[in-house]
């Protein structure tokens, strides 16, 4: 016993060491979902190790949709996001980023939270829904300026062999203006993370919330689903709204929250951000649901985006960054390379200003830049 105590003794003053050593400023902004989103909780878990262990002040700002999470970073009046999976959207530029503000983003993942939970639609119990198909002529919500929320919810109505036209889609100004809509009874399903605030807040109320399950066996079903979200994999998620180890459900999800940057953020700064990331991982952990998905095990180092350079070089140090790593992180940076040599190329043809004319120009340009270099559109 003595023995084992000596060691794990050590192994605190070897983690102290290494927090002492890790340099962030005092400050730090970021950017997440609104106040209440599991996103959200799991930044100020974050925060509140950086404020331990460096004395670091995490700001978290919280925002409606995908280009107010951006905005500030591209504006160099945050640092980073907990992003969801607008932040592939927005590296292609489409949706809401195929326009002349904005266009295909050079962004880089820090890490990200894979856990227990999955991100789906969840579906108020007082409907009757209970698998994908039985939405039809069903209340979908969907938020302005949203891509990522939006996209998730066809992709998975797509699941159940359903599009837009075969639900009625009801506007939101927000994430969280949406999900009070299941509350006040205007919608009847809407996407999140099933341990979101938001979705357990739905749960606890007189309609009740489940999500229904997508099932891996259904190969077709998921064949339409990946049409859609290609970022998406079958998962088995055992917490969150009506889920546990003992009652899991299958169900879609990819890494929520997607802590990323700019390419143009210092190196140095990355890093830090990244090691402590690593090296506080059990101080924040248990502080929302979903963050000990952060665990640096639980990387995917050849998912669809590159990770920044920063913190590649806390995952090296980390033993955790081998040369398959290294080949697919630099066939994503040449692929957003191309993508911005085709913005620049399709803005230099004075395109039209009209929106829709705007985003079909720069569609085709963007297909025939990508099918040039052999790579996938994925987005037509």
């Amino acid at each position: 016993m003595l023995k084992r105590l000596t060691v794990g003794a050590l192994l605190v003053l070897a983690g102290a060491a290494l927090a002492q050593d890790i340099k962030l400023p005092a400050t730090l902004t970021v950017t997440a979902y609104e106040t209440g989103s599991s996103g959200f909780n799991i930044a100020v878990a974050i925060g509140k190790a950086m404020k331990d262990s460096h004395g670091t002040d995490l700001r978290v700002l919280p925002a409606g949709n995908d280009v107010a999470r951006l905005a500030p970073l591209k504006g160099g009046r945050a640092q980073a996001s907990a992003m969801g999976i607008g932040v592939y959207f927005a590296q292609e530029g489409v949706f809401e980023f195929a326009v002349r503000d904005w266009g295909p983003q050079p962004l880089r993942l820090i890490l990200s939270s894979s856990a227990c939970n999955a991100i789906s639609l969840g579906v108020a119990k007082d409907t009757g829904v209970r698998e994908i198909r039985d939405l039809r002529g069903k209340r979908v919500g969907v938020v302005v300026g949203a891509p990522a929320l939006n996209q998730n919810a066809f992709a998975v109505l797509a699941f159940g062999n359903l599009t837009r036209n075969d639900v009625k889609l009801v506007e939101f100004s927000s994430y969280g203006a949406m999900w009070k809509g299941i509350l006040n009874n205007t919608v009847d399903a809407a996407i999140a993370s099933t341990i979101s605030g938001q979705a357990k807040e739905a749960e606890a109320s007189p309609r009740g919330l489940l999500y229904p399950p997508t099932p891996a066996a259904d190969k077709a079903g998921w064949a339409r689903l990946h049409r859609l979200g290609p970022y998406y994999a079958p998962h088995t998620a055992t917490c969150g709204v009506g889920l546990t180890p003992q009652n899991p459900v299958e169900l879609p999800t990819y890494p929520y929250p997607i802590v990323m940057a700019y390419a143009g953020q210092p190196a140095d700064l990355v890093y830090g951000i990244a090691k402590s990331m690593i090296v506080n991982y059990a101080a924040y952990k248990d502080g929302a649901p979903g963050a000990d998905g952060f665990e640096l095990s639980r990387q995917n180092f050849q998912w669809v985006l590159p990770y920044h350079e920063g913190a590649v070089r806390a995952f090296r140090e980390a033993g955790a960054w081998k040369a398959e790593h290294e080949a697919h992180n630099q066939s994503l940076v040449k692929r957003q390379a191309i993508l911005a040599e085709a913005w620049g190329r399709f803005l230099r043809t004075s395109p039209p200003d009209e929106k829709e004319a705007f985003q079909k120009g720069w569609g085709a340009a963007r297909s025939a830049a990508l099918a040039k270099a052999g790579l996938p559109a994925i987005f037509d």
